[in-house]
C-alpha cells in the first residue's frame, strides 16, 4: 500500500510526495533535490516572489566562501559587514584621543595639587574640621586664592618644557642631552622660587637671563611650600655644576619631588626602557635614594601606557616588569603589590589609604595613586579620594590626578575646577606645543626656536 514513488528523475513528483508528509519535510526534498540537479532542473522557480534575495543570498554565500571568508582582506568588506553584521569589523567607541588624555593628565594633575594644596599633612581629622565631615569636596582657598598649584605642578611643566627644548634641539643639531635639558629647566625654576639667576643657571650655563616661553609667565615666580631636597640639590647645582645620577647618587633621599614632576616624561620615547630609564635620571637629578628614582620610571611608563589608552592594570604590568630590572627596587615592587591586594577590598577610604603610606616618599605616593586610580570609576571621585587622608595631600592628588587625567581625557574633568585652575592656559598651551614638538610637523622657524631654546 502507499503511493508508488516518483519516476527517477523527477523532481517535481520528488517533492510534491515528500511535501505531502508537511512543510519542513517539502523543503529538506526541495534542497536534496536542487543540490542533485542544479537550478535549472527545479520546477516552479520562476514563480518565486523573492527569487532575486534568494539570488543574491546564493550569490554572497559563493563568495564569501571562495574568498575564504573574511579572513581574506578587499575593499568588499564595509559592504559586507552592512549586509551581514559580524562585530568583527563594527567600530568600537572611541576613547579620548592623545591630546585629550595629554591635556586631561597635566590638567588632573594640577586639580589635585590644588584641591590638596591647603592641608598638606594635615590630618583627616583636621581635613574634616577645615572641610566638613565629607572632607574636601572642592578647592580651598590657598596662597591667596582657589584652584592654586603647588611646586608640584610648577615643576612638571618644567620637566614638559624641557623635553620639548631637547627634542627641539635634535631636531635641529642632530643629537641632544635631555637629562642636561631638564637639570637647567629644574634650575630655572629654582629661579622663579627667588633665588638670583646667577646662583640659579649653574656653571654650566651662560645664558646672561632665563629664556624660553614659559619662564615669562609671572604667575610661576611665587613661593608654594617647595620640597626641601629639590630646593637644596638644586642649589647646590647651581654652585657646583655637578648633577647627580644613578651611578652616582648625591643624596639617600627618596622622597615624593622626583616621581611629582615626572608624568611628562612619558612622552620622551615609545621604547618602554627608555621612558623609564629617563624617568628614574631625571628624579636622580635630586634624588638619590633608589625609591626616589625608579618611582619615577615606574610612573613615567604608567602614564605613557595611559595615554596610548592602555587599562590601568595593563599599564602597571609593563612598568612593574621594567622595575624589577633595577637594584633596590624592592620597596617599590612591594608597595604596587600592596596597593594591587588592597585594591581588591573595593572603593578607597582614607583609612584604607593611610595603610599604604603618607605619600611623601617616592614609592608610596606612586602606590597610593595606583590604589585610587584602581578603585574608582571616574575622575572627580579619584581626585578626591587622593587628597582625603593624613599625608602629603597634594603630591598624592598631582600623581593621581596625571593617572586619572590621562584616563579619561580632559572632557571628563570637572567644569567648575577647570575654570579656577590656576595656569590653565599654559598647561594647555605647554601640552599642545608638546604634540606638536613631538608631531610628523614639528615647526623649524626662528620664532619656535624663540619659544623652545635649545639649551
Amino acid at each position: 500500500g502507499g503511493a508508488a514513488p516518483p519516476p527517477p528523475h523527477d523532481p517535481a513528483a520528488a517533492i510534491t510526495l515528500a511535501a505531502r508528509s508537511g512543510p519542513v519535510a517539502g523543503a529538506i526534498a526541495g534542497a536534496l533535490v536542487g543540490a542533485r540537479t542544479g537550478l535549472p532542473g527545479l520546477p516552479w522557480v520562476t514563480a518565486l516572489p523573492d527569487l532575486g534575495l534568494l539570488e543574491d543570498i546564493a550569490s554572497d554565500v559563493f563568495w564569501y566562501f571562495n574568498r575564504n571568508g573574511l579572513q581574506t582582506e578587499t575593499a568588499e568588506h564595509p559592504r559586507w559587514e552592512r549586509r551581514y553584521p559580524s562585530g568583527r569589523f563594527t567600530p568600537k567607541p572611541k576613547g579620548p584621543d592623545l591630546r585629550s588624555r595629554l591635556r586631561g593628565s597635566l590638567l588632573a594633575g594640577a586639580i589635585g595639587d590644588a584641591l590638596g594644596a591647603k592641608t598638606e599633612f594635615d590630618s583627616i581629622d583636621r581635613i574634616r574640621e577645615i572641610a566638613g565631615p565629607a572632607g574636601i569636596t572642592d578647592f580651598i582657598p590657598a596662597y591667596g586664592g582657589a584652584g592654586r598649584i603647588t611646586d608640584d605642578t610648577q615643576m612638571t611643566l618644567f620637566t614638559l618644557e624641557a623635553l620639548i627644548r631637547a627634542h627641539a634641539q635634535q631636531r635641529k643639531t642632530g643629537s641632544a642631552d635631555v637629562v642636561h635639558s631638564l637639570q637647567l629647566a629644574y634650575q630655572r625654576w629654582l629661579h622663579t622660587q627667588g633665588v638670583a639667576w646667577d646662583r640659579a643657571r649653574g656653571p654650566q650655563s651662560t645664558v646672561e637671563a632665563p629664556d624660553g616661553w614659559l619662564i615669562t609667565h609671572q604667575e610661576l615666580f611665587s613661593r608654594r611650600a617647595p620640597g626641601l631636597t629639590c630646593f637644596g640639590e638644586l642649589e647646590a647645582y647651581g654652585r657646583s655644576g655637578v648633577r647627580g645620577t644613578i651611578e652616582r647618587p648625591i643624596n639617600n633621599s627618596k622622597g615624593c619631588g622626583g616621581v611629582m614632576r615626572a608624568a611628562p616624561i612619558a612622552l620622551w620615547s615609545d621604547d618602554l626602557a627608555e621612558v623609564f630609564r629617563l624617568g628614574a635620571e631625571s628624579a636622580a637629578l635630586t634624588h638619590g635614594h633608589p625609591s626616589g628614582y625608579l618611582s619615577s620610571g615606574c610612573f613615567a611608563v604608567v602614564v605613557h601606557e595611559l595615554l596610548h589608552g592602555k587599562p590601568l592594570l595593563d599599564a602597571v604590568a609593563p612598568a612593574r616588569a621594567e622595575l624589577v630590572k633595577h637594584p633596590g627596587h624592592e620597596e617599590q615592587s612591594e608597595a604596587l603589590d600592596a596597593a594591587l591586594a588592597l585594591a581588591e577590598q573595593g572603593p578607597p577610604t582614607p583609612e584604607k589609604l593611610e595603610s599604604l603610606g603618607a605619600g611623601n616618599i617616592g614609592e608610596t605616593a606612586l602606590s597610593m595613586s595606583v590604589y585610587v586610580a584602581l578603585t574608582t570609576t571616574d575622575a572627580d571621585t579619584a581626585l578626591l579620594a587622593a587628597v582625603n587622608h593624613s599625608g602629603d595631600s597634594d603630591s598624592t592628588g598631582s600623581v593621581c590626578g596625571n593617572l586619572v587625567g590621562a584616563m579619561y581625557g580632559e572632557e571628563a574633568l570637572r567644569k567648575s575646577w577647570l575654570a579656577q585652575l590656576e595656569l590653565r592656559d599654559v598647561i594647555v598651551g605647554l601640552a599642545d606645543d608638546a604634540l606638536t614638538e613631538f608631531g610628523p610637523g614639528a615647526p623649524g622657524d626662528d620664532r619656535w626656536f624663540a619659544r623652545y631654546p635649545v639649551d
